[in-house]
């Protein structure tokens, strides 16, 4: 027997990550894989599994503590220091599963792997299956998804001249983030700002009556939206002879996909089947809201999804969860009248940007929220002819349950590598869902690619994007032997995060917690937008451009922004990252005036104490 530190692999993106909750305690014989703690990072929450299995001697973390990469979780005792591996394959075809991908970049700009990759680095790699029968459509190229992911990869393989099948269960392309996401949320978030923003108007001289809503003009708004994206996609699915398949798919072996037709808006099954070959597949299957298993099934209990629809006008909302797709919807029903409540087990809002950012957020959003319960949990609910019946536990939790009309779930997501039959396919995924891949997003099955939430965080769209073109590629230089294509991979250095809440809230790369937490030295740009002509201009000064440069070689490390239009900037300090400009290249960069886009290149001027726009420095 012996005595192993059991240590947090890998987490991409996030150099520290809460604990929210301990699933094991001394005393617990535990399995290799078996989740040991739950953390919380701002877009989702995610399990740590063990490398080792034995009995627990020691706990060495406890809810509410910071983890990274390398912190010990607890000390097992082991009776063999082994840590699981990949499964033999069937005779014949024995493929070692891959490294996890790199997802993110380190503060020394050396790739991380995904949490997914992380989560997944012990996932047994099954015995696939054998399916001898017939298909019914044949093709080089199966996309098991439709979203930004699936479509990308999907066009991009019919670009490269592969014959492409896209399967979705979904009666529109698009995925969660055209349909019942990002850009229908970003329609009404758009509605919200304009209609704040006249609120304020009147002290400029200009009033404006109490506008008056009309919920299905606002929903019908919504839905055009949404319909002239994924019509587009249709019509470019066409133009590139990608056949379409709707229905649920599931592997039957490593080669061939069973599809159970749906019918419908959502997925009611018709019992019709079809059966595709593939010679390569790229997974993208996506990832789904979390769901609390003590909340009421009730229609006043929502999802994202959920809440889009804008079935009613609450009067108070609660908010279980205090990142951004929560705030988000938080902001729109605000607007829209309703008093906001808010809960979060952690001892922030919108975990993952740095505190003065979030403090411009939080200092012009107060006014929404009759409480904003940081470090505190829910434990129960119940519903009630007058509504949604809640109870708090924690530092900040109302002594007596509380009552809503409406109650958004917005703790997360999770992957769906699970609902897809890939164990039968020889795929390895995770005790969550996750399914770990390399750099060229190749799972251990070598022409089966994944991308996406089901590879791990970040969970965002413009990630899955750029996987999806590296897998179409990588699989055509496989079939084609285009040594070009062939050698594709992700090795994005930053991907950002934005927050499309009223003011706006944007980072890339390095955050100043990080630094500091990691000990890194850095300098500094921060430009406030009270010396802004355009942020006056539009009587938008509240917020301000931070750019981290290395103290040593000056290059950029990361930045922030919170303030209007911060998502449509952040780019270009990505940009700048990815090049690894430095103080001069960015400073020195004419950028137009007046605009708000000129505080980047002043934020970098001010690290580099050149800019004539701020008062000088002390001395």
């Amino acid at each position: 027997m012996s005595l192993v530190e059991v240590k947090v692999p890998d987490i991409g993106d996030f150099a520290e990550v809460s604990v929210i909750e301990v699933l094991v305690k001394p005393g617990d014989a535990i399995k290799a894989e078996q989740s040991l703690i739950t953390v919380e990072s701002d877009k989702a929450s995610m399990e740590i599994p063990s490398s080792h299995a034995g009995v627990v001697k020691e706990m060495k973390v406890k809810v509410g503590d910071k983890v990274k990469e390398g912190s010990v979780v607890l000390v097992v005792e082991s009776a063999e220091a082994v840590v699981a591996a990949a499964a033999p394959a069937a005779p014949g075809a024995a493929v070692p599963p891959p490294p996890p991908v790199p997802q993110g970049a380190s503060s020394s700009g050396a790739p991380q792997a995904s949490a997914g990759g992380a989560a997944s680095k012990t996932a047994m790699a099954p015995v696939a299956s054998t399916y001898a029968g017939g298909a019914d459509i044949e093709c080089d190229m199966l996309v098991l998804g439709a979203g930004p992911g699936g479509y990308s990869a999907a066009f991009r393989a019919a670009d490269l001249g592969m014959k492409t099948v896209i399967v979705e269960r979904y009666a529109t392309l698009g995925g969660v983030c055209l349909n019942v996401g990002c850009i229908p949320s970003k329609a009404l978030l758009h509605v919200a700002a304009v209609m704040d923003e006249v609120s304020h108007f009147e002290s400029l001289g200009i009033s404006y009556g109490k506008p008056a809503v009309d919920l299905d003009k606002l929903r019908a708004h919504k839905s055009k939206v949404v319909g002239k994206l994924t019509g587009g996609l249709a019509a470019m699915a066409k133009m590139r002879k990608v056949t379409v398949v709707r229905g649920l798919g599931s592997f039957m072996d490593a080669n061939h996909l069973e599809v159970e037709e749906t019918s419908g808006t959502a997925q009611e099954k018709t019992g019709k089947k079809q059966t595709i070959k593939f010679k390569y597949c790229i997974i993208a299957a996506g990832s789904q809201a979390v769901h609390l298993p003590f909340m009421p099934a009730d229609p006043r209990v929502v999802d994202s999804t959920g809440a889009l629809e804008l079935g009613g006008n609450p009067k108070r909302m609660l908010i279980l969860g205090g990142g951004i797709i929560g705030l988000e919807m938080g902001t729109v029903y605000s607007t829209l009248g309703a008093r906001l409540d808010v809960v979060e087990m952690l001892d922030g809002l919108m975990q993952g940007a740095d505190r003065d950012l979030v403090r411009v957020w939080q200092k012009m959003n107060t006014p929404r929220f009759d409480n904003i319960m940081l470090k505190t949990k829910t434990v129960g609910a119940q519903a009630t002819k007058d509504g949604i019946l809640v109870s708090f536990e924690g530092e900040q939790a109302p002594k007596e349950p509380q009552l809503y009309d409406l109650v958004l779930q917005a703790v997360g997501r999770s992957p769906n590598g699970k609902k897809i039959g890939a164990e039968k396919a020889g795929v390895a995924v995770s005790d969550r869902g996750f399914i770990p891949v390399d750099i060229q997003m190749r799972t251990n099955v070598p022409h089966i690619f994944a991308i996406g939430d089901i590879v791990g965080q970040p969970m965002l769209a413009h990630k899955a994007v750029h996987e999806a073109h590296v897998a179409a590629e990588v699989a055509c230089g496989d079939m084609t032997g285009d040594a070009e294509l062939k050698s594709a991979a992700f090795n994005a250095r930053v991907i950002p995060s934005v927050a499309y809440t009223d003011p706006e809230v944007a980072w890339v790369g390095l955050t100043e917690d990080q630094a500091k937490a990691e000990g890194i030295a850095i300098k500094k740009g921060h430009f406030p937008w009270t010396a802004s002509g355009r942020a006056i201009a539009n009587t938008r000064d509240e917020g301000f451009t931070k750019l981290l440069f290395d103290a040593k070689t000056h290059r950029i490390l990361g930045g922030g922004i919170v303030g209007t239009h911060a998502g449509d900037m952040i780019g270009e300090v990505a940009l700048a990252i990815e090049m690894g400009a430095d103080e001069i290249d960015i400073g020195k960069t004419i950028h137009p005036h007046p605009t708000l886009g000129e505080s980047i290149g002043m934020a970098a001027e001010i690290a580099h104490g050149t800019c004539t726009d701020v008062p000088p420095a002390r001395k």
